[in-house]
């Protein structure tokens, strides 16, 4: 996975960032973060375009919530352990929650609709969303980074290594 994560990187660049993190994206902005610290990439860039990607992503899906939310859970009742989790939290953590949930394994493609189906305010949610993919978007493309600087440390020159 990681050598076709690094062929599209290399092949479409920051636009594979950006496309992949509105989907799902953890594996792709730590393999961008490795991929800027051999200098084919420019990490800043690399964050921006995972910040604005997941961004972009979870207002729509809080969108499709907003709207849709109702029919679309009630359509996937396999999700239903997951939402009354999302729910509880929403209740008792609500901000907590909106800024994290890009963090939590197995609630992060699933969260955003459900909070669009609850009453949090747009305008609370964009503000929250906007600060939680920052620190997303920065901490994995840093986190990335240093792995490649380790990697590098440990095996000398990297720039002719594979990925794995």
């Amino acid at each position: 996975m990681f050598e076709q994560i690094q062929h599209w990187i290399a092949e479409y660049g920051y636009l594979t960032i950006l496309v992949w993190t509105f989907i799902e994206g953890e594996t792709v902005v730590i393999v961008a973060g490795v991929i800027a610290k051999l200098g084919q990439l420019e990490l800043p860039y690399v964050i921006l375009a995972a910040f604005v990607g997941s961004l972009c992503g979870d207002q729509f899906y809080f969108f499709i919530g907003r709207f849709q939310g109702k029919k679309l859970l009630d359509r996937h009742p396999k999700w239903s352990k997951r939402v009354e989790w999302i729910n509880r939290h929403l209740e008792r953590h609500r901000d907590f929650l909106v800024l994290t949930f890009r963090f939590y394994y197995g609630i992060r493609n699933v969260t955003p609709f459900v909070i669009g189906a609850s009453d949090i305010p747009t305008l609370r949610f964009f503000v929250l969303n906007t600060i939680g993919a920052a620190v997303w978007a920065t901490s994995f493309a840093g986190a990335g980074y240093a792995f490649g600087h380790a990697m590098e440390a440990f095996m000398g020159n990297m720039h002719h290594a594979q990925l794995y």
